[in-house]
């Protein structure tokens, strides 16, 4: 409880557009009347708690769910990718470690408000070494075609279809029949879940049971 209160009272007092509250749970938000007040915007913390526990995944759909529209940010403890688009999968809008600055967290809140989605930047970029490191060709083999890996690590990144198609030399047209496979033969619905699977093949083992 008292985390939460200095979390609200740093707010407070460095954006002063926030109006905010704090709440042990979505039960004692609507017991106290808080279904007839207008909300921009929902920061769940779970602190130390992981994305692998099916129970916290659970509670963050739950919460995405009963919010919905409104958007719901996740302020965690954990770092990793796999954690971190997990959540984001869950439904999540947004997700701030607790190692970030307040500068960013607040930054962070806006997004998610403005229809954004949040992912701190550490997490990404540790990966993309990772990943330019490393030979990734043998993770893909006999999975996807040479220009559907190609496509595969573009999206790794994040990149547009038309950044994808310009870098690639292909069409944008080209571009988005590779994807619609790529989803296909991951059996994935959209974008972020092609990240999260992909995420899967490429971390090592011991990263992706945190």
């Amino acid at each position: 409880m008292l985390d939460r209160e200095c979390f609200c009272g740093f707010l407070r007092s460095h954006e002063q557009k926030f109006h905010v509250t704090a709440f042990g749970s979505r039960e004692e938000w609507l017991a106290s009347g808080g279904a007839s007040h207008p909300v921009s915007v929902v920061v769940l913390s779970i602190g130390g708690l992981k994305l692998s526990d099916p129970q916290t995944a659970t509670s963050i759909r739950q919460a995405a769910s009963d919010f919905a529209p409104i958007p719901v940010v996740i302020l965690g403890d954990g770092e990793e990718l796999k954690h971190i688009l997990r959540a984001l999968e869950c439904g999540a809008r947004g997700y701030i470690p607790s190692s970030v600055g307040l500068a960013v967290c607040i930054e962070a809140i806006k997004l998610a408000i403005a229809g954004g989605i949040f992912i701190p930047a550490n997490p990404v970029m540790a990966m993309s070494k990772m990943i330019d490191g490393g030979d990734t060709e043998q993770h893909f083999a006999g999975m996807f075609t040479p220009r559907q890996a190609d496509v595969v690590m573009a999206l790794r990144r994040g990149k547009a279809n038309k950044i994808i198609a310009y870098e690639l030399n292909m069409r944008e047209s080209t571009v988005k029949v590779h994807i619609r496979n790529i989803m296909r033969k991951l059996r994935a619905t959209n974008r972020t879940e092609v990240a999260y699977k992909i995420n899967d093949l490429l971390i090592p083992e011991t990263l992706a049971h945190p």
